[in-house]
């Protein structure tokens, strides 16, 4: 069920973000989908050659299937080593993901290690406020998470399925062990 609800959200987003014009577009894959979004703009030639790396359509195949890994079949550990082998964790959406798979798995050290690092490629990529806000709950560092969902509502809005996943999350009282 709560798969089917990402899937419609996203999809959802992705729907309103092409209607509504670029400017909502570029906010709809910062949130993260089955394709990675281009890096933030620079004139660095490694942010270049990143973006020509997410266009190429083995790299593209290869992220969808770490994609389906995780979201269909919740199968974690595998789709760790499918990011891993594309070689591009410095890609925000690869390592928000690998982040993700971690904290899937319990191991929250390499999870935040992951999220931190998507952060550092893309300090706007709003899945990984999400995903790293929900990280912060099950730590229980409810500050942080709140922290967290400000940073997604300014990047995404309060009406983006991201901040409504975390409000949500934050609405539930603390110490219930639930993990999100």
């Amino acid at each position: 069920m709560k798969k089917s609800a990402l899937r419609i959200a996203t999809l959802a987003l992705f729907s309103m973000a092409v209607a509504s014009g670029p400017l909502l577009l570029s906010k709809a894959y910062a949130a993260g989908s089955e394709t990675p979004s281009a890096p933030p703009a620079s004139d660095s030639k490694k942010k270049k050659d990143k973006s020509s790396s997410i266009e190429d359509p083995k790299f593209l195949a290869a992220y969808r299937t770490a994609y389906t890994s995780i979201y269909d079949r919740g199968d974690y550990a595998t789709a760790i080593q499918q990011l891993k082998a594309l070689n591009r964790e410095d890609v925000a959406d690869v390592a928000n993901l690998i982040g993700y798979s971690y904290r899937k798995l319990g191991n929250y050290q390499a999870s935040k290690q992951y999220y931190e690092q998507a952060l550092a490629d893309d300090p706007n990529h709003v899945r990984t406020w999400q995903y790293y806000g929900l990280w912060q709950l099950e730590q229980g560092n409810r500050e942080q998470a709140k922290y967290h969902l400000d940073k997604v509502a300014q990047l995404a809005g309060t009406n983006s399925a991201e901040y409504r996943s975390l409000a949500d999350a934050l609405e539930k009282q603390p110490g219930t062990g639930l993990v999100y």
